[in-house]
């Protein structure tokens, strides 16, 4: 009887019916959910549901990447380059068939006047003091939009239209790294703002952490970004501002992040946010992971440009509470309005756009700080996430979108959303929060009684007590503390005061600071002594000034004989010093470590998400990381390449003979996008240093065979496609690909990458140009109608990553070219796609002026020579990141 296969289709029905009556009793939307393939991607905790609301796609309305809701529980909503919608949502288990979604555009206009205000752009709404805020990120070109900046709108005559704009601050900065969120106060009596490394800091009112001047604060040799991000903005990164309702009072309260999108306050009332990478420093020595910071007031974090960027371990910037690893952060937010069980309402809600993870993120109260843990919340693939919200239901809406991608509307709650509605206990402040708060009290103008609160603070062993208590002095006149600084003699306090010294003093005082700093017992400090200690050293010499004969030689003095250290991290801070002064046997001592160093098992610097664990997390991308952690290059003999590119001094043959090697060997480890461009700089740079007639032998042995500047060969192949070609558009190409996508030929869709010119401009799996935007990822957020849409219109959506700037000369016509750096006379620019590390020089002073090409340099019509077949391959090959175990390659 158990053989009879009617049997087996009787007991498969009967499940299918159980199944059903069930999902529908426990919540009709369910069973809708569970045959949405949108909805059935989605990875949920136990008991949590999920609904896709709607894609903004399907209605022609854009790509979505912020939101906000307003006071009668809609919803407003913003194209990243177009206009802002409004919906009101039908509440959870409603019927959707009788109770559709609402979406309309959001009207404004003056009382009386026909013509619509443009508005939208958005990478920031918040809804409060009865008006709309929106952070516009865009050029301005007034046909579409306003410029970037934060604008009020205001509804004045209650008929539930805006009709009142108020620009209350101009930004200056644009696109993914410019002006992004707007968050509402804990006291719901202000906003704070947040902008990426790209927008210029403006005039602010308070400075936190004075003076409103930007230093680099670091002896490594500065080697920009040689592939030209983040070479045209201060050293400053990206900010964050606090301001009044009505667009006054702006306070710089933090400075020195890489491109944070959002920030959050958890129910303590303390701030955080959520930190991006730079992805093109992957397995060099100055690369940070994605990380969750908290951000206290006059926090400095420490991006700069290159190679310069900050240690997590310099006294003078503040760390993060917990590393992620790889990612592109956007939406930050606290759930506490959540009706979740009680661990996710007492979670922060932390979004990453490229590998489509919400994490929820727990800080616990650990002294002024927080020790954080965090866990995958939600996931899916492809889930390029962009914004969320606790909503007035107390569910969690997120959209996913930009760059044009598709976009859909979300909706994720917990059970039946019923319960989990009481309030959470108050949280209460442990002492030591308490005195950080006081000591933040000091902080933007001079106050009588700081320096004698503040200095015993200076020894504190809590950290980010130390960090306000200097800072508290940094704010009094430096008459008021001076002599007491140089006269102290407790080797923290003396440490710190050093720090604000620097930060604050005159180059005539900073001889008298260093010696001051040789009369402690470096032995006796414990190993994150010797590190602040080293780092004042550094500082006062960046800032201030080379020492004077007598202070430079005892300086050196001082600190060579503890040179090498036991620890990597001490000895980057001497290595730095020690080469940049100049001292007896430091070029001799760091080249014993050059082949030899070791680099820590944290490198990673404790990520919660490991590299490695990314390779099955998300094969695409993870691929790609699993290259380059085959090959990765040791970043601590990295490190001791770079700062010896900068020591003309204690040389012999044999030692530049085997510095040089190194080089040519440190071009075959893998790393990111700009691994290579950084190596080849810093080689260059110590090349300046070697004696004329020996320049041709150094520069072969180091590598320069093997460095080409034309970008990559890889495109000869002798796989050409077949054809007959055609003009493809992208509707006649979604028909083949709608037919099917399986049994895939990878060698073929490998050939047609070459073939078509991508390999020029794009790597693919660590192999290929440098012009474009890597490709290994692309699969993970981009579908194939996105794919077909970048490659048959390329001009539609160009990254300001990679695209063209016009250059309008004084004497007539114009010059096209990717900014790669400038500096006060001149742009350096790269006009050759195939060939970008040539460039050319514009000089500022010919410039009439400039504006953002609307031309991709990426060609159309680079598919046109493929068959049906071959583009299928060809997408195939895009859509794996360049795997061929994806299971698209497969045969059935």
């Amino acid at each position: 009887m158990m053989n009879n296969p009617k049997h087996y289709l009787k007991l498969f029905f009967a499940f299918l019916l159980m199944a059903a009556v069930s999902c529908t009793n426990k919540n009709g939307s369910d069973t809708k959910a569970s045959l949405d393939p949108k909805v059935a991607k989605l990875k949920l905790p136990e008991g949590f549901h999920a609904d896709h609301l709607y894609s903004p796609g399907l209605n022609d309305q854009g790509s979505w990447v912020a939101m906000t809701f307003d006071d009668k529980g809609r919803m407003i909503a913003s194209d990243q380059y177009g206009n802002l919608y409004r919906l009101t949502i039908p509440p959870i288990g409603a019927d959707t068939a009788t109770n559709k979604i609402k979406v309309e555009p959001l009207i404004v206009k003056k009382i009386g006047d026909t013509a619509k205000i443009k508005m939208g752009f958005a990478h920031g709404l918040l809804f409060a003091f009865n008006s709309l805020y929106v952070m516009v990120n865009d050029e301005g070109d007034t046909a579409k939009s306003q410029h970037s900046g934060l604008y009020r709108l205001e509804d004045t005559n209650g008929d539930d239209q805006f009709d009142k704009v108020t620009l209350l601050k101009s930004l200056n900065g644009n696109g993914e790294h410019g002006p992004h969120s707007i968050v509402l106060s804990p006291d719901k009596k202000s906003i704070y703002v947040i902008a990426g490394n790209m927008t210029q800091i403006p005039k602010m009112d308070v400075y936190k952490a004075p003076p409103p001047a930007w230093y680099i604060d670091n002896l490594m040799p500065l080697i920009r970004d040689p592939n030209g991000h983040d070479n045209g903005v201060d050293a400053h990164g990206g900010w964050i501002a606090h301001l009044q309702p009505d667009g006054t009072h702006w306070e710089l309260i933090a400075n020195g992040f890489r491109n944070p999108f959002d920030l959050c306050f958890n129910d303590a009332g303390d701030m955080f946010t959520w930190d991006s990478d730079m992805e093109w420093d992957f397995g060099l020595p100055w690369y940070r992971p994605i990380r969750i910071c908290q951000v206290s007031s006059g926090a400095e974090f420490g991006w700069r440009p290159g190679t310069d960027k900050w240690s997590p371990s310099f006294p003078d910037n503040l760390p993060p509470t917990l590393n992620i690893g790889q990612g592109s952060p956007t939406s930050f937010f606290n759930g506490h309005n959540a009706h979740f069980p009680e661990k996710y309402r007492k979670s922060l809600f932390a979004f990453d756009w490229s590998f489509g993870i919400i994490y929820a993120i727990q800080p616990e109260a650990d002294g002024a700080s927080y020790k954080t843990k965090g866990e995958e919340f939600v996931s899916g693939s492809p889930l390029p996430l962009t914004d969320g919200q606790i909503g007035p239901d107390g569910a969690l809406y997120f959209l996913t979108g930009g760059r044009r991608l598709e976009s859909d509307l979300y909706r994720v709650y917990y059970g039946d959303n019923s319960g989990n509605t009481e309030s959470l206990a108050a949280v209460e402040l442990n002492e030591s929060q308490k005195t950080r708060r006081k000591l933040e009290e000091y902080q933007g103008e001079p106050k009588a009684g700081a320096i004698d609160f503040a200095w015993p603070y200076l020894k504190s062993e809590d950290r980010f007590i130390r960090f306000a208590a200097r800072i508290a002095v940094e704010n009094q006149p430096v008459s008021e503390w001076k002599e007491k600084a140089l006269n102290e003699k407790d080797p923290v306090t003396l440490t710190q005061a050093m720090l604000a010294l620097a930060r604050q003093g005159k180059p005539d005082m900073r001889d008298k600071a260093l010696l001051a700093l040789t009369a402690v017992d470096f032995a006796k400090l414990s190993a994150s002594q010797q590190i602040d200690l080293t780092r004042a050293f550094e500082l006062l010499i960046a800032r201030l000034g080379m020492p004077g004969k007598e202070a430079k030689e005892k300086v050196a003095a001082y600190l060579n004989p503890y040179f090498p250290a036991s620890s990597n991290e001490l000895n980057r801070e001497l290595v730095k010093v020690l080469v940049y002064i100049d001292a007896p046997q430091s070029v001799e001592k760091t080249m014993a470590l050059l082949n030899t160093a070791k680099d820590d098992s944290t490198t990673n610097q404790n990520a919660l998400t490991n590299s490695s664990d990314l390779i099955m997390r998300n094969p695409q991308y993870g691929m790609d990381i699993a290259g380059m952690l085959s090959k990765v290059p040791p970043q601590q003999q990295t490190f001791y390449a770079v700062v010896l590119s900068q020591a003309k001094n204690g040389w012999t043959p044999e030692l530049r003979e085997k510095y040089f090697k190194w080089f040519y060997t440190a071009f075959g480890y893998k790393g990111g996008h700009s691994f290579v461009g950084f190596i080849d700089l810093a080689r260059k740079n110590a090349l300046k240093n070697v004696p004329k007639d020996k320049f041709a032998y150094y520069n072969t042995i180091s590598g320069d065979s093997i460095v080409s500047i034309s970008g990559t060969d890889l495109t000869k192949t002798s796989q050409q496609p077949k054809g007959p070609g055609r003009d493809w558009e992208i509707d006649s190409a979604m028909k083949y690909v709608d037919s099917g996508m399986v049994n895939r030929d990878f060698e073929n869709g490998k050939a047609m990458f070459a073939a078509s010119l991508c390999i020029s401009c794009h790597t693919m799996r660590g192999e290929g140009g440098v012009a474009g935007p890597d490709l290994t990822q692309l699969g993970t957020r981009f579908s194939y109608h996105d794919m077909l849409e970048s490659i048959i219109d390329p001009s539609k959506t160009i990254s300001d990553q990679f695209g063209s700037t016009v250059f309008n000369l004084k004497a007539g016509g114009s010059i096209v070219g990717r900014i790669i750096s400038q500096d006060g006379d001149k742009y350096v620019i790269s006009q050759n796609p195939f060939a970008p590390r040539v460039t050319r020089d514009v000089l500022k002073k010919d410039v009439a002026s400039t504006r953002i090409s609307e031309i991709s340099p990426m060609l159309p019509g680079l598919i046109n020579r493929l068959n049906p077949e071959e583009l299928k391959n060809l997408l195939a090959y895009l859509k794996a990141g360049g795997d061929p175990n994806n299971e698209i390659f497969k045969k059935k």
